[in-house]
């Protein structure tokens, strides 16, 4: 009797954490999906023009950033192609995200046929929409098949006219099976804040399945804190490895406190971050929190790269998370997101690889200088170059343990910098705004009051604006 019960432990700990999570993705696993991971832009891009180009019904496209360059021409002319074949397709964006796309670019989608939406347009009064943007990034066909994952639409993540030549560092997840059908649905639901509804024959019904792996769709939408409240779970619920990879690392402090209590408990937590951002105030708002992780025993790496804007999570081997939240509060509270929790060996596997062959492009970040040999050939020349100074020696090849020590990044230097950089231009700017209250007292209480009048206006819209009860 007690080898029995102590055997049926394990498994209804295991199904109580699993229960948890379907609570908090707000639905159950979806089984029968085949799944395969894409890196990078190149390999996304293919699968997702892929995609496009084998659809039989309809197809539905949506990504916060468009942009009108090579890339997004070649989205534009494959979406508009299959649009004068006959087939369904819709196309929603961002109006913030997308904002400076040029019409030309709207209006070649419309004339091709392309039902097209802005979500959320930028409006002067309607400033909590504002606010709440769709960060998602998406691509189904007839509901069967699917590309999810952290691309947005632009040369960016191919290295196309881009300095050096490399494409962000990103990742998405190619899915084939009924999980399709329920990112399909939650398209349409996007489609629908934007005032229109799918018809019924562009609704998938039954799919057929693909493969062994169940897919869990995580549909964020603002206040609900789904994908939040899952990361929390597996934080929680890790036993051996959380590795997690993030563009935007801003995490709330209730968060961070899951991964510190994580790492503290014997679990291997490990964070890839970017080393250089297209947002540095972001990259160094990071920064500031490394300490405490550090001494909990987090241990953080810097991509030394290209701009990192991957997110995922992988645990356990058994826990794959990819989509297009960021473990910040704007992606966690209060933006439209949509993520893939999934469980599958073989994919876990093939992140971890990935993970790894990641920070071996990284420099990790220690809490004290890590101080290498040094060597007598950095300062002198060679014989050779006294003898004969137009050849060159051979390039030193260092062993991967000097590499590993030279790679780390001291905490103390990284910290202060990125203090310097945010605290810095605040004094400068609250120095400047106190001066001009003092030197143009009238000029600046008629803009203090316009101002206060603007955010009046905004809330006596939202006090008044009716709301469907979700």
């Amino acid at each position: 009797m007690t080898g029995g019960a102590s055997g049926a432990a394990p498994i209804r700990a295991e199904q109580t954490v699993a229960s948890a999570i379907n609570r908090a993705a707000g639905g159950r696993p979806i089984p029968g999906n085949q799944v395969r991971l894409l890196i990078d832009g190149p390999s996304a891009y293919e699968a997702m023009l892929d995609v496009i180009a084998t659809a039989n019904r309809w197809i539905h496209f949506e990504n916060y950033i468009i942009r009108a360059d090579d890339a997004g021409w070649r989205f534009a002319e494959a979406l508009a192609r299959r649009a004068r074949e006959g087939v369904h397709v819709r196309v929603l964006y961002d109006g913030l995200g997308s904002w400076n796309t040029s019409r030309k670019y709207w209006r070649f989608l419309r004339e091709a046929g392309i039902e097209l939406r802005p979500f959320r347009p930028l409006s002067p009064v309607d400033l909590v929409s504002n606010l709440s943007r769709n960060h998602r990034k998406l691509v189904v066909a007839d509901g069967a098949r699917a590309v999810i994952g952290g691309l947005c639409i632009g040369c960016e993540w191919t290295g196309e006219n881009v300095k050096g030549g490399s494409p962000w560092r990103d990742t998405a997840v190619d899915i084939a099976g009924p999980a399709a059908a329920v990112l399909d649905q939650a398209f349409a639901r996007t489609w629908q804040v934007t005032h229109a509804v799918l018809p019924d024959e562009d609704v998938a019904g039954r799919v057929t399945p693909q493969g062994a792996a169940e897919v869990r769709v995580i549909a964020g939408e603002p206040g609900r804190e789904r994908t939040y409240r899952v990361i929390e779970l597996l934080a929680a619920g890790s036993l051996a490895r959380l590795w997690i990879t993030d563009a935007y690392l801003v995490a709330p402090p209730r968060l961070f406190q899951a991964l510190r209590d994580a790492a503290r408990d014997g679990v291997d937590v490990r964070l890839l971050v970017p080393g250089s951002s297209d947002l540095p105030v972001v990259r160094n708002l990071s920064r500031i929190g490394y300490r405490d992780l550090l001494r909990s025993g987090v241990r953080i790496w810097e991509w030394d790269g290209p701009m990192l804007h991957a997110k995922t999570i992988v645990a356990d081997g058994r826990w794959t998370r990819v989509g297009s939240s960021n473990l910040n509060p704007s992606s966690l509270l209060g933006n439209w997101e949509l993520d893939v929790l999934i469980e599958d060996e073989v994919l876990a596997d093939a992140m971890e690889r990935q993970f790894r062959l990641d920070i071996a492009r990284s420099r990790e970040v220690v809490r004290r200088p890590v101080r290498g040999p040094r060597r007598i050939s950095a300062a002198l020349p060679t014989a050779l170059q006294y003898e004969h100074p137009e050849i060159s020696p051979a390039p030193y090849r260092p062993s991967s343990r000097e590499r590993r020590r030279r790679a780390a990044l001291a905490l103390r230097g990284v910290l202060s910098n990125a203090r310097r950089s945010i605290f810095l231009p605040l004094s400068a700017v609250l120095v400047a705004l106190g001066a001009f209250f003092f030197v143009l007292p009238t000029a600046t209480a008629y803009v203090f009051g316009a101002l206060c009048a603007w955010l009046a206006l905004s809330a006596w819209r939202e006090a008044f604006r009716r709301r469907a009860d979700r």
